[in-house]
């Protein structure tokens, strides 16, 4: 990274707060030396009161020590009592190593911290220079992680992994070209989620209607596009996992949690990535629009398929928040029981009319019920389109109340917005427990 264009830790705070006014806190406070190296403050970003800190590589390479924890821990501490979200900026080549375990046992202090709060307070990250060792656990806790490309972020050091390798294996969510990039990131972010668990979302008729209507060839993008407000959006772990899109978007001025599959069989990779997204969007009962098209499984590597379908479909089975399914396409097998399942706790389940719901994929179905008839010479094309029409039509499906609604593409966004109308204000009492074991 190039050192000679680092910026101060204080100007970095003001380039996130509003107008660049934030009250700093505990700004005397020194740790042995006499110095700190941690920068803390308060204030408005997009007009929702937050608390930040941002790390001093300047002081000691920004090493953390126990006067810096004590400082964070403060603001962890602020942040659960009054409800406001935390972002950190991290810049520092690690842990102290004079402070021995004091520094240590103060660590694990802040890590508590954080955790308590998880899923209470959207927390967000900013990597801007060294994340190194335990520094990476701490930033890695938080909701959203954005790293800047030519940061260095990895556990063991030295290690040559870059940020855009890190993002690729699903550790980073948003890779910003510069500072300022990351900084409009996390702003768009503040904006769209919750300032806690206990704020509801808006749902409002005014809002900037999206620019694109949904057709049969549309491509998955316009699809979403065709859903969501012409206005903010902001996709998480782009460069991971591609065949699924996790994103923050508006409908009607909420926000809503995207999670679109792009047809092909799932993979454990896409599994992990949408079972983070959903429980991110669920701790702030943000709503979930499912775009839920699915080829069935891969066949290679059993058990790790095994173990990822599972905690997607707790995910998705658990979620409390408003949730809707829509199969523009086709979703087959687990695949649709885990992503378009009323069974597996989807509110409603929605479909284009030439959609294709089935437990089987169309070619095995065939195989499987039309074996005589293919035996005897049948073209298996035209058995395919008749299986299409009758058995795996999402009429069918409809007809016994596995989909609630079949409509035309150009009907989309009407219809996404109605049926949200519906369960926007949904609350849902679980059985108490400490938590799911999958």
């Amino acid at each position: 990274m190039d050192k000679s264009a680092k910026i101060d830790a204080v100007s970095r705070l003001a380039a996130l707060f509003d107008d660049g006014v934030f009250t700093q806190i505990d700004s005397y406070a020194k740790g042995a030396k006499g110095d700190t190296e941690v920068v803390a403050g308060f204030g408005c970003i997009n007009d929702v009161q937050c608390y930040a800190f941002a790390q001093n590589s300047d002081v000691n390479g920004g090493a953390i020590t126990v006067a810096q924890c004590t400082k964070i821990k403060k603001v962890y501490s602020l942040a659960k009592k009054t409800g406001c979200p935390v972002i950190g900026i991290y810049d520092s080549n690690g842990v102290m190593l004079t402070e021995g375990f004091e520094v240590l046992n103060a660590y694990g202090e802040i890590v508590k911290a954080a955790t308590e709060i998880s899923g209470v307070i959207p927390q967000i990250s900013i990597i801007n220079g060294a994340c190194l060792g335990t520094s990476t656990l701490m930033a890695n806790m938080s909701d959203v992680v954005v790293a800047v490309n030519d940061s260095d972020f990895y556990v063991t050091a030295p290690s040559d992994v870059t940020v855009e390798q890190t993002a690729y294996q699903g550790a980073v969510d948003i890779v910003a070209d510069s500072f300022d990039t990351a900084v409009n990131e996390v702003k768009k972010l503040v904006a769209l989620l919750p300032q806690n668990n206990l704020q509801g979302v808006g749902f409002s008729a005014e809002c900037n209607q999206p620019s694109v209507v949904a057709n049969d060839s549309s491509s998955l993008q316009d699809i979403i596009a065709s859903i969501t407000d012409d206005d903010i959006s902001v996709e998480l772990k782009k460069d991971y996992a591609e065949n699924v899109i996790t994103a923050l978007s508006c409908i009607q001025g909420c926000t809503t949690g995207i999670v679109a599959f792009k047809g092909e069989a799932l993979c454990p990779a896409c599994c992990y990535k949408a079972e983070g997204f959903i429980k991110l969007c669920d701790a702030f009962n943000i709503p979930i629009i499912t775009i839920a098209n699915a080829d069935g499984l891969k066949k290679n590597n059993e058990a790790q398929m095994l173990v990822a379908l599972t905690k997607l479909t707790s995910a998705y089975a658990t979620a409390t928040c408003p949730k809707i399914s829509l199969i523009t396409s086709q979703s087959v097998g687990s695949a649709y029981i885990t992503l378009a399942g009323k069974g597996a706790n989807a509110d409603f389940t929605l479909a284009w009319e030439n959609a294709v719901a089935s437990p089987l994929d169309v070619e095995g179905a065939v195989a499987f019920l039309f074996n005589e008839r293919l035996a005897n010479g049948e073209d298996r094309e035209l058995l395919e389109a008749e299986y299409k029409n009758t058995i795996g039509s999402v009429y069918s499906a409809a007809a016994c109340g596995a989909v609630d609604d079949v409509f035309t593409p150009e009907e989309t966004r009407a219809k996404i917005c109605e049926y949200l109308g519906i369960i926007i204000n949904k609350r849902e009492t679980t059985i108490p427990r400490k938590h799911s074991v999958k």
